[in-house]
């Protein structure tokens, strides 16, 4: 499997598409990024599937509250 990939994805704020590298040599991984148009953080979730040998990778707003 390739180490690193390159995504397009959408900001689920505003919309805006941009590409983000991901970097599958430490494994599944969960962390946030900042859109560049509208600097609201997305929270992203990748897993690595290793039978499929392919990267799955979930993005959202993680603006849900709980009060």
């Amino acid at each position: 499997m390739r180490n690193y990939c390159n995504k397009k994805i959408s900001c689920p704020h505003c919309g805006h598409g941009f590409n983000v590298e991901l970097d599958a040599s430490n494994g599944s991984q969960d962390f946030y990024d900042d859109c560049p148009a509208c600097c609201h953080s997305i929270h992203m979730n990748m897993y690595i599937n290793n039978q499929s040998d392919q990267i799955e990778l979930t993005i959202d707003a993680d603006d849900e509250q709980i009060f």
